[in-house]
């Protein structure tokens, strides 16, 4: 009954900080629409005015930028929603989705600007600047760093690609804008136009970051590594647990932004018994939410042969031929039957190991060679949360 009311108070506060994640992001993105489209404005007006290609060009970015926030609205809304019958682990991941929509339309911001700028090489314009457009891009520069920054600060600490992505090219419209200021000033100064080159160099700019955030968020679609910080996080909350000799096999499975789900195989002596093993479950599972907020909804057991010396004898013997090799990460799962003289074990191979296979074959043939009176059979395994 502890454990239930704990689980329960532990959804709670889970229900509770989504809530609250949700509301920061919908506030951080409406600050920017709002600023994203008084820059638009005042930017369109002062391009059209001066014939500036690249402060119009800047003025549409700022546009798309207006548009990501309200996706990112749109999406933290839709990604909220319960779980259901058709998606029963929720849509957390519809985040990834929206973020991938904002790299889409920073990616076809950028080749329309290139295209337009290619045509002002091709049939220049003279710009004709004032002071007051100098003094509106001199501001927008200004507005982007504070709003980037803030954005971005505030994604890295909800966990918010698209919060992320949306403050990094708000840093990077900042730069772009000084570039505008320095072509403009360098046209008073010497004359030199530089606004169709720079409004290419712009979009290129554009291009590139496009096709990096879509690229990181499609891995994350396809799905990504775990970080070795919250797998090593999850590992010692379950080896924290009394009980618990060692832990293995750990798989996390990422449902969207701080959703992660999971399994464990844990190892315990031979001589708990039944209501043991459960409780110890109970514990294991109660301490990783806790700790870590994954929700482990497996946890299977090796059981650790305690009471024969025989047996202990033969793990570490096993252990030691295996695990002198450097890219072997471990050796788990050791079951021996000396009465038919059998032993079998689960080996993990790191994938820097450029033929894992190989390696895998060759530390099992030295056990066989070493242990010639038994059968010795082996698994090469994957623990997705090692190196």
């Amino acid at each position: 009954m502890k454990y239930l009311e704990q689980a329960a108070s532990l959804t709670e506060q889970e229900e509770n900080a989504a809530v609250s994640r949700d509301k920061r992001i919908i506030r951080t993105s409406m600050v920017g629409i709002g600023a994203n489209l008084l820059l638009a404005g005042f930017k369109a007006v002062t391009g059209v005015l001066s014939g500036s290609i690249a402060i119009v060009l800047d003025a549409v970015n700022n546009l798309s930028d207006a548009a990501s926030s309200v996706i990112t609205i749109a999406g933290t809304k839709l990604a909220a929603k319960h779980p259901d019958k058709k998606h029963p682990w929720g849509y957390g991941r519809i985040e990834y989705l929206t973020a991938m929509v904002i790299s889409l339309i920073v990616l076809y911001a950028g080749i329309t600007s290139l295209v337009e700028s290619v045509k002002k090489i091709l049939t220049p314009v003279t710009p004709d600047y004032s002071v007051p457009s100098l003094i509106i891009v001199g501001a927008a520069v200004v507005v982007k760093i504070v709003m980037g920054r803030y954005v971005k600060g505030v994604g890295e600490k909800v966990n918010s690609d698209s919060l992320i992505n949306s403050g990094t090219d708000a840093m990077m419209d900042s730069v772009i804008s000084a570039a505008t200021l320095g072509a403009a000033i360098i046209y008073l100064l010497l004359g030199i136009k530089l606004e169709a080159f720079l409004g290419g160099i712009i979009s290129i700019v554009i291009i590139k970051s496009g096709l990096e955030m879509l690229g990181g968020t499609l891995s994350e679609i396809l799905g990504e590594r775990v970080s070795p910080e919250k797998a090593a996080a999850v590992i010692e909350a379950v080896t924290s647990c009394p009980d618990v000799i060692g832990a293995y096999d750990l798989v996390l499975h990422d449902y969207g932004p701080d959703i992660t789900n999971g399994s464990v195989h844990i190892e315990v002596a031979d001589t708990h018994t039944a209501h043991e093993i459960d409780t110890i479950i109970h514990d294991v599972t109660a301490r990783v939410y806790e700790q870590t907020g994954v929700i482990l909804t497996a946890v299977s057991i090796y059981a650790m042969n305690t009471q024969v010396p025989e047996i202990v004898g033969l793990r570490k013997q096993v252990c030691d031929i295996v695990m002198k090799h450097e890219n072997i990460l471990q050796v788990h799962g050791f079951y021996a039957d000396t009465d038919n003289k059998t032993i079998h074990f689960d080996m993990v191979v790191s994938f820097d190991e450029d033929d894992r296979l190989s390696l895998f074959r060759k530390a099992l043939e030295e056990v066989r060679t070493a242990m010639p009176d038994f059968d010795v059979t082996a698994s090469l395994d994957t623990d997705y949360s090692l190196t």
